[in-house]
């Protein structure tokens, strides 16, 4: 375990912070419950530009890259993200496919490629750490995704109700 720093805890409180503005938290909120893309094109059909949703998805994938890189730089300690970064694995997890058709398609190599490299580094930190918990989230998530495509199905509302949280 690194010797977190008082600059490495205030980064990672304001990042934290950060997530907490509105907007945010409302791209935040859509990308965790309905995101779902196995490439760039099938982003572009499903969240077209312009739409919100697109709006959303380019909001919380350059957030969490934009983390990563701090990370990746060393401006916080990798185990001291890894213990409180989770939604940054689930964001690279849910992209991890996009972001390779993406770079192929704008040829660019960098794109996301912080969260890419981070999210690589948390994801064996955590099979390290928690045996099977990668799995069980992607499991978890997949009950998710399911139950929901079967509420659409039936006509009911896909959103769980809206909480007030701070």
């Amino acid at each position: 375990m690194g010797q977190v720093t008082h600059d490495q805890a205030n980064l990672l409180l304001r990042l934290y912070e950060l997530r907490r503005e509105p907007r945010m938290r409302q791209a935040r909120e859509w990308f965790i419950r309905d995101f779902s893309a196995n490439s760039i094109e099938e982003v572009f059909q499903k969240y077209p530009p312009g739409s919100e949703e697109n709006a959303s998805f380019r909001m919380v994938s350059s957030y969490w890259d934009m983390c990563a890189s701090m990370v990746n730089r060393g401006l916080i300690d990798d185990e001291f993200f890894f213990e409180h970064g989770g939604e940054a694995w689930l964001v690279f997890d849910k992209t991890r496919q996009v972001a390779i058709t993406q770079r192929k398609a704008m040829g660019n190599p960098l794109i996301l490629k912080s969260l890419e490299d981070m999210g690589t580094r948390m994801e064996a930190w955590r099979e390290r750490t928690a045996p099977g918990f990668n799995q069980r989230m992607r499991e978890r998530l997949a009950q998710f995704a399911a139950a929901r495509a079967q509420r659409e199905k039936a006509g009911k509302p896909g959103k769980a109700g809206k909480a007030k949280r701070a």
